[in-house]
């Protein structure tokens, strides 16, 4: 998975994911499931082989077959999925993407369960892709932040990916961000940043939150390796990229959604992050249609 932090993490790697993600879709399938599916027993009572197509209900990118798929394998090994697209595809209303293939039970107590993650997962791909085509010419690369879905967050900034985005730190242990509280609890920037690099070990880099041109100053003379620009306006930025001159990397941050980014592309920054990508993206609409028993 792509970061601009030193540490990481192919975070969906397929050991890695499965380690990190079966206690996560676990906790989702008891949520769904108390003591039993009560609508699936009562016209189900015995375990009947069947099939369910997988279909797309709007225009968009891909992004989760492999945790969709897992949903139903842990309610049953036996489950088979077979999928005719894979994440980072882009899908059309009314394609069959895929098919499920084991035990009607399984089948039905699993769909919601499964299509929340492809749904969720595939509505931040297809929006992080719409925003990425925005910045297409420039070198400027597109970063989620922590502003996830609580026990969403491995599945939500691998969407991000899959979309063509980059994750920044997945957690607060991933790397150094002084944002406006950190530098009150210390004094100033300076301070910050010096306290953060007597601490952190030399690998890690040291990115700092600016909110005005002083803190700008402030941030390069006290060697900052990144300055985030915070909700500043664009005249300022313009200003602040030129007192940083090369000497840190740039991000600009704050209230950025595919509505306003464009504007932002010419300031010659490394990065544009946005929350908005995992906590404001819509689902994409997709539906498990025509289930019906198959003989053995």
């Amino acid at each position: 998975m792509k970061t601009i932090n030193q540490s990481s993490t192919s975070h969906l790697a397929p050991v890695t994911m499965r380690l990190q993600a079966d206690d996560l879709i676990l906790s989702a399938l008891k949520e769904d499931i108390t003591s039993e599916d009560v609508s699936t027993n009562a016209v189900m009572p015995e375990s009947v082989p069947g099939t369910v197509d997988l279909i797309a209900k709007q225009d968009g990118v891909i992004a989760g077959l492999s945790v969709y798929e897992r949903v139903f394998t842990l309610l049953d090994p036996d489950t088979k999925a077979q999928f005719y697209v894979k994440d980072g595809d882009h899908v059309t209303n009314g394609q069959k993407i895929g098919k499920v293939d084991g035990d009607i039970r399984v089948l039905l107590s699993g769909e919601r369960v499964a299509l929340n993650y492809l749904q969720r997962m595939s509505g931040i791909a297809t929006y992080t892709a719409n925003v990425v085509e925005l910045l297409k010419g420039s070198d400027i690369k597109l970063l989620d932040t922590r502003k996830t879905t609580p026990n969403m967050r491995i599945f939500e900034k691998y969407a991000v990916t899959v979309g063509g985005g980059y994750n920044h730190r997945y957690n607060l242990s991933d790397g150094v961000l002084l944002k406006d509280n950190h530098i009150g609890a210390a004094g100033s920037v300076t301070k910050a940043i010096q306290m953060a690099k007597d601490y952190a070990p030399f690998v890690r880099k040291i990115e700092v939150e600016v909110e005005n041109l002083d803190m700008v100053k402030e941030a390069v003379e006290a060697g900052a390796d990144i300055i985030m620009l915070d909700n500043m306006s664009h005249e300022d930025m313009e200003e602040a990229m030129k007192i940083i001159d090369g000497k840190a990397e740039v991000e600009v941050s704050g209230n950025v959604t595919k509505e306003n980014i464009k504007r932002l592309a010419d300031l010659g920054v490394d990065y544009i992050s946005s929350g908005a990508l995992t906590h404001s993206s819509p689902i994409l609409d997709l539906s498990m249609k025509n289930l019906h028993p198959v003989n053995d």
